[in-house]
Formats: structure tokens, C-alpha cells, sequence
């Protein structure tokens, strides 16, 4: 038979090629998107990728059999060619199916390649035979062409793999220029490996024209090439649209995703509880936060209502807001309540709640319900404005908190017509522990003051606090505002004596019992004043009248009382001058020896010339300095004058006698007393035997602290005489290890010694203890004969008062008892 020979058709060789290109391209555009898609969207995905990569292969093949033109007519049998077409759909399939498997491996992809080298190769020769040509086959020659065919399959495979499993920015430009070298093999693979070397194995010859006749319907291979090419062209372009479009879609669709999953990530991570519910209350979401804040899991609470959540829950609006709440939409403003609650363990929280809207399209289909756990933040706010509303030190109100309930109480007391009292209250001889025992123990006896204060409030009313409120002005002073419907002032005056002996009983500090007492003045609203300020100023106007009365008591405010304080104000100016001025003096009160009358000592007693008042004496102004701080300088001058005077009349040829100082409490607890002691000895030239400070038992309360300033001033020299002996507190111990070296019974015993025998008693126990502790005693405020008797019968051998001189000014001393020495010879006179 003979053999036919044939040329090639250039144009449909390039055109094959393009079809090969863009198979190629959609094939491996198709294998990335069959990676991502699933389900029914895979399916889709998997079917058309099949057909459009199948069809192109085909294509291509045909194309390029067709661009091989024969001596001949050739036609093609359809049922053939059809078959081609789905062996080629199938193999492309198979390949998609496994290229788009997320987990595939070297096996799945070889067999897949197998799968598709047999396709692709009985794609390829059944088309060959639907030629109406006579073929025949060289069996070395088709074994190479399924090489080749095996090749083209593994490398396609593993390209359509790689670059579904590495998606990157740039994977589009992997992809075109894949597609062009893949489109590239395939067809260099049929011109120059498998078509070749399958058509040098086919041997084409001349065919009868009865077996042209019987042949199958045929069609023609011009006619057949064109319609190969538009299907495949319009298979593809289809295929590259829907890609495009999709395309389009899946960008719109992963930002969609993307905006979700950000929405999502802060709808579940939020800090805030957040309830999503639809209008009808219903709640369709909500956040791990609820759980978080509130304890109640997320099964006690979606799908479920409001209304019925709300029932298993103990929750309280606030009170200004409670007939507005409504938490189920209806509303397209965005709304806030606080409101309380227990949680599912008991535990209280204070809750700050958000209503937004959720608008789709315009309509309000429901609500986000933002709920912040605040109780944290409510409870620092009210710790803050707890600070700055009461004393740190005793927890009391303080005077902004005062101030706030004093306006309060007022405006209710006008509208109903009621009284009540204002008691500001000082604590006598509170510095003197402060200064002594140091701030630190200050702190605790200020507490303890507190705390008895409010005990008496509660014994003396069964309502306790509701009906009066304690609060602490600073220092030592406090103040009660007494709530008195019926303005009984018995009832306060009752309060108040409770009060103050709650105040007097002894403190425990430093293993050392201490005593101080309390004054109060107490204003009654309304007849004491309409207004804050004004009660506060007459309360204190009254309880400073107390402290100038002697102390640990109450008083009413009276209306005298505004005149006396103006003058206390108006003699602490010119007290604050008197120094510069000259207006102090010094006067002296001898005191005597019973056993012959003669002058033994003198004490100093400061008076102060006052340009409009004359003389006044110390307890008129001395309180006022000690207050003010002026009782330093007036203390010093004191000691500096009392020493210049008895250096002067030593110097003249006076007695050799001692003179007498006191020390206020402030001035013995200077720093400096002891520098002050011997600059005015040093100043003067007085030897230090002939001073003698005179203390009082209150200043030695702190024992480690007295002990070492009277060590210091003996060490000087000085002596050292014990004032009022007897109406302190303090320990006998006192005595016994302090360097006293005199004690001076208070004239509060020798007043009334004639007729009372406790004070008889007391005087000779006195006197008789000293004797036997080997101490100089002496009794102050002897004015008459009989008082003189007793004391010499009890072996008193020392006196001051009255009875034998006033106090009197340095010339009177001068000519009433150094003259008469003088004129009887005897100038001088030992102690």
C-alpha cells in the first residue's frame, strides 16, 4: 500500500500554540481556585476547570493534526471525535481534582500523572483513528510518544500544585508566564516529541473509494478546524470571564470576610459585655465578657429574653432613670443607665450600660447592649471623694464634709422649723503630750479621743449617730453638730458633761497614765446665729471662754461673750508689742523662814504694764502668749531680768538669797532651754546656786525626756523646785529618780487647812515625805495666822503668801526688807 506524505499549516501551528497558552493558564488559575473552594462551589469549580483545560488539550491536538496537511482528502468520524473530547475532559479532571488537594503528595501527584498520560495518550490516538484515513503504527515509536505524553502530565501536575499551594501577591505573574511555558511544551511536545514521533509512528496510505463511501458521517477538516478553534476559543474565553468575574466577586467576598473577621475579633475580645438583641428583646449574641463580668454562662442567656433573663437576676436601675430603661431597641439614639447587681457568685457590681442601634439598610432591626463592669472605678471615685470629705488619721468628717452638712441641716431646719446645736470641742493639754511623748503617740491619743467621744454620743442617745454627727477640725479641736428637733438644750448640756467625762478618764501611753480634759462651746441654731460661719465662731467664742475659766467644761454661747473675745483679740496686739515697747515688769514675793521671819528667797512673777488697762497679771495674758508663741520670748526676758536683779542687789550689798523662776510647759520643752539657762547666767554674772527654775508635774509626763533637760540644768548648778505639788498626776517615782531639790505645796491645800482635815492631813503627808526624801518644802498662799500655826506645828519650815508681803516691785523690796537688814547690822542673809 502506498505511503502518504504531508506538510505542515503554519497558521494553525501558532494558533494551536495560543490555545495551548491559555489551556494552560486557565488550567492553572482553575487548580489554585479548586484549592480554595468547597463543597458544591468545589464541585463547580472541578467540572469546569475539566472541561475547559480538556477541551483545550484537545483542541490543541486537533488543531495541530489538522495543521498537518495530506495529498488527500481527510474527513473524521464524530462518534470519535467525541470520544477524544471526553477522554481529554477526564484526564484534565483528574488532574485539577489532585492539584487542588491541600495534603497531596509525590503518590497522589504519580498517579495522577499516570492517570493523565493515559488520557492524554488514548485522547490522542483515538483521534488519530477518527481520521478516515488508514493508519498503522510503529510499536517503538508509540512507546516513546507515551513517554513523552507521561512527561508533559507529571510537569503540568506538579506546576497547577505548587502554585495552588504558594499564593502570593504576584501569583498572576507566575501563573502567565507558567501558562506560556507550559503552553510552550505541550506544544512543542506534539510538533516535536509526541506528534512527531506519533505520527512517525502512524504510516498513512491510500484509501479505496467504497471504504471513503461507507464510512460513518463524516466532516471535513477545514470545516472541522474552524469549528475546533471558535469552540475552544469561545470555551476559554468563557471560562477566563467567569474567572475574571469570580474573581471580582472573591475580592468583594474576602474583604466582606475580612471586615467580618475584624468585626468579630473585636466583638469577642472587647473588654465590654456586649448582648446583641433584635427588637423584640431576644438575644441573638454575645461576647466571652459576659460570662467574664457577670458569671452567667452563655447558655443561661442566648435566645432567651430580656424579660425573663432579668427575672433570675437581682438588678437596680439608678433612680433617676428607672421609668426610661429599655433595652430592646425602639429607640435610633444611643442611650446610658447604671445600674447595680449581684453576679452569679454574689458578688456586687456596679455596672455601666450602652444602648446602640443596629441599622441595616435604614431599618432598626435591634440593639448592641455594651455593659463595662465599673465597680472598681466607683469604688476608687467614692475612696477619693471619702479622702477629701474626712480625716485620715480618725476616719472622722472633716471641716469641707462639716461645712457640706451644717448647709444641709440649715435648710432643712428653716423648712421645718427645728434647733439644733453646733459643739466644738478642744482638748486641753493636748500639745503637751504632742510635744513630749512625740506625734506618733499624739496619733494615738487622738484616736482614742475619737473613740470615746463616740461612745458617749451612743450611751447618751439610743440612735447614736443618726441624730449627731463627730468631726474632726484639725489638732485637738472637734466639732458635733446635734440634731435637736425640739431644741432641748438640756439634752445637749447633757451630751456634752457625758462628754467631757469621757475625755477626763486616763490615757495608757508609754506605759504611763495621762490625764487631760476637754472644753466645749456650744451654739444653738437659731437663736446663735442662721448661717455656718456663725455658729462655728459663736461655738468657739464659748469654748474659749471655758479654757479661760479653768477648763474641762461647756458653756452657751452668750451674746457678753463677743465683747470679751474682741478684747482677747485687741490684748494680743499690743501683747505682741509689750516686749519692744518695755511694758513687762518683774515683781518679787519674799519668801520666809518661820523659824526666825527672816527672807530666805524670792520668786519672780512677771506683770505687764498694759498703756490702757495698768497692771495686769499673768493669767491674763500668759494664756494668750502661750497660744500665740509669744511665751518663748516673754519666757527668756523673764529668766534674763530675774537673774540682771539679783546679780544687782548682790552687787549693792543685798542678801545673798536665790530667786525664783517659772517655766511654762512650752518653754521647759524648748530645744534650746539649757543654751537660754546659761546664756543668761553668763550675761548676768548671777551664780548658778542662786536660780531656781520652778516646774509643774505635767511637764515630766515623758520621763525619758524630763530626766535628761533637769539633769542638764543641774548639771549647770540650778535648782530645781517642784510647783503645785499635789494636784498633778504624775508618779511619786518622780521624786525619787528626778533631781529635785524642792517641793512647793499648792495653796489649793493650805486654804482651807484650818478647817479641813484632809487638807491637814495631805500637808503634814507632804511635809513629812520630803523631810524623809531630803528636800526643802515650802507652802505658798499663807494670808492668815491660823494657817501659819498649823504648818509650824507639822515642822514647815519654809512659807510664801500673803500673810508676811505681796508680791511686790523690785524698789519696794529694796526699801521694805533690805534697809531694815541693813540697819540692824546684819546685810546678809543665808538660806
Amino acid at each position: 500500500m502506498e505511503h502518504l506524505h504531508g506538510t505542515y499549516n503554519l497558521e494553525l501551528v501558532v494558533l494551536s500554540y495560543i490555545i495551548a497558552a491559555l489551556a494552560s493558564y486557565a488550567a492553572l488559575d482553575l487548580a489554585g481556585r479548586v484549592s480554595l473552594a468547597r463543597g458544591i462551589s468545589r464541585r463547580v469549580w472541578l467540572a469546569c476547570g475539566a472541561m475547559s483545560m480538556g477541551l483545550g488539550i484537545w483542541s490543541m491536538h486537533f488543531v495541530g493534526m489538522l495543521a498537518f496537511v495530506l495529498p488527500m482528502h481527510v474527513s473524521y468520524s464524530m462518534d470519535k471525535v467525541v470520544l477524544s473530547v471526553l477522554l481529554a475532559v477526564a484526564a484534565s479532571g483528574i488532574g485539577l481534582h489532585i492539584a487542588g488537594r491541600k495534603s497531596g503528595n509525590v503518590r497522589q501527584i504519580v498517579a495522577a500523572g499516570l492517570l493523565m498520560t493515559a488520557g492524554i495518550t488514548s485522547m490522542h490516538y483515538v483521534g488519530m483513528a477518527a481520521m478516515s484515513v488508514p493508519i498503522s503504527y510503529e510499536a517503538d515509536m508509540v512507546f516513546a510518544s507515551v513517554l513523552i505524553a507521561a512527561g508533559a502530565s507529571f510537569a503540568a501536575l506538579w506546576l497547577m500544585f505548587y502554585l495552588s499551594q504558594h499564593r502570593t501577591r504576584f501569583t498572576w505573574v507566575y501563573k502567565l508566564g507558567s501558562g506560556l511555558i507550559m503552553g510552550l511544551g505541550i506544544t512543542g511536545m506534539h510538533y516535536t516529541g509526541m506528534h512527531y514521533t506519533g505520527m512517525s509512528a502512524a504510516q498513512f496510505h491510500q484509501h479505496s473509494h467504497a471504504q471513503m463511501v461507507n464510512s460513518m458521517m463524516q466532516i471535513e477538516p477545514g470545516l472541522l478546524a474552524y469549528l475546533v478553534a471558535a469552540g475552544t476559543f469561545l470555551t476559554l474565553g468563557l471560562t477566563l470571564f467567569g474567572i475574571y468575574i469570580n474573581q471580582r466577586m472573591s475580592m468583594k467576598d474576602q474583604r466582606i470576610r475580612e471586615n467580618e473577621q475584624w468585626y468579630q475579633a473585636l466583638y469577642e475580645n472587647h473588654s465590654d459585655a456586649i448582648l446583641s438583641v433584635n427588637n423584640e428583646g431576644i438575644v441573638k449574641g454575645l461576647n466571652a465578657a459576659v460570662t467574664r463580668i457577670t458569671g452567667y454562662p452563655e447558655r443561661l442567656v442566648i435566645h432567651r429574653s430580656l424579660d425573663e433573663i432579668s427575672k433570675h437576676i437581682d438588678i437596680h436601675w439608678s433612680s433617676d432613670e428607672l421609668q426610661s430603661v429599655d433595652l430592646s431597641g425602639a429607640s435610633l439614639e444611643q442611650r446610658y443607665y447604671t445600674a447595680s447587681m449581684k453576679g452569679m457568685d454574689g458578688q456586687h457590681l456596679d455596672l455601666s450600660i450602652s444602648v446602640v442601634p443596629v441599622l441595616i439598610e435604614g431599618t432598626d432591626v435591634g440593639s448592641h447592649i455594651l455593659i463595662k463592669d465599673i465597680t472598681e472605678e466607683k469604688q476608687a471615685q467614692e475612696m477619693i471623694r471619702h479622702q477629701a470629705t474626712h480625716d485620715p488619721l480618725t476616719g472622722l468628717p472633716n471641716r469641707r464634709k462639716l461645712d457640706e452638712v451644717l448647709a444641709e441641716t440649715i435648710s432643712v431646719s428653716e423648712i421645718f422649723n427645728h434647733a439644733f446645736a453646733v459643739m466644738v470641742m478642744d482638748i486641753d493639754r493636748f500639745k503637751m503630750i504632742n510635744d513630749s511623748l512625740g506625734h506618733s503617740i499624739g496619733d494615738v491619743f487622738l484616736r482614742e479621743v475619737s473613740d470615746r467621744i463616740l461612745k458617749a454620743i451612743r450611751a447618751s442617745d439610743p440612735k447614736g449617730m443618726d441624730n449627731v454627727m463627730l468631726a474632726r477640725m484639725g489638732g485637738d479641736e472637734f466639732t458635733l453638730v446635734v440634731m435637736n428637733e425640739q431644741g432641748n438644750e438640756e439634752r445637749v448640756a447633757s451630751l456634752a458633761e457625758q462628754i467631757v467625762e469621757a475625755i477626763q478618764l486616763p490615757y495608757r501611753l508609754k506605759e504611763n497614765d495621762f490625764y487631760v480634759t476637754a472644753s466645749i462651746g456650744i451654739a444653738m441654731y437659731p437663736e446663735h446665729g442662721t448661717e455656718v460661719d456663725n455658729l462655728l465662731k459663736h461655738a468657739d467664742t464659748a469654748m474659749y471662754e471655758v479654757k479661760k475659766n479653768g477648763k474641762n467644761g461647756f458653756q452657751f454661747y452668750t451674746t457678753q461673750l463677743d465683747s470679751e473675745l474682741y478684747e482677747r483679740i485687741e490684748l494680743e496686739g499690743y501683747l505682741r508689742k509689750a516686749l519692744e515697747r518695755n511694758e513687762l515688769l518683774l515683781y518679787y514675793q519674799p519668801q520666809i523662814r518661820t523659824a526666825d521671819s527672816r527672807m530666805i528667797g524670792v520668786e519672780a512673777l512677771i506683770r505687764w504694764k498694759h498703756p490702757h488697762k495698768g497692771i495686769l497679771s499673768p493669767n491674763v495674758f500668759i494664756p494668750i502668749a502661750e497660744e500665740t508663741g509669744i511665751i518663748y520670748d516673754i519666757g527668756n526676758w523673764t529668766l534674763r531680768e530675774a537673774c540682771r536683779q539679783m546679780k544687782q542687789w548682790h552687787a549693792s550689798g543685798g542678801p545673798l538669797i536665790p530667786v525664783s523662776v517659772n517655766l511654762s510647759s512650752q518653754q521647759f520643752h524648748q530645744s534650746n532651754l539649757v543654751e537660754q539657762v546659761k546664756l543668761a547666767l553668763e550675761e548676768t554674772g548671777l551664780e548658778a546656786r542662786y536660780l531656781e527654775l520652778e516646774i509643774t508635774e505635767s511637764m515630766m509626763m515623758d520621763a525619758s525626756v524630763s530626766t535628761g533637760i533637769l539633769n542638764q540644768l543641774t548639771s549647770l548648778g540650778v535648782k530645781i523646785s517642784l510647783d503645785d505639788f499635789g494636784t498633778g498626776y504624775s508618779s511619786l517615782s518622780y521624786l525619787k529618780h528626778f533631781p529635785i531639790h524642792k517641793l512647793k505645796i499648792d495653796r489649793s491645800f493650805v486654804t482651807d487647812i484650818t478647817e479641813n482635815q484632809s487638807d491637814q492631813a495631805i500637808v503634814a503627808t507632804i511635809i513629812t515625805m520630803a523631810q524623809n526624801l531630803k528636800m526643802d518644802v515650802i507652802a505658798e498662799g499663807i494670808e492668815t495666822k491660823g494657817q501659819l500655826d498649823i504648818l509650824m506645828q507639822n515642822e514647815c519650815r519654809e512659807i510664801q503668801g500673803y500673810y508676811f508681803s505681796r508680791p511686790l516691785p523690785a524698789s519696794e523690796v529694796e526699801h521694805d526688807f533690805f534697809v531694815p537688814l541693813r540697819l540692824q547690822g546684819n546685810p546678809i542673809i543665808h538660806g
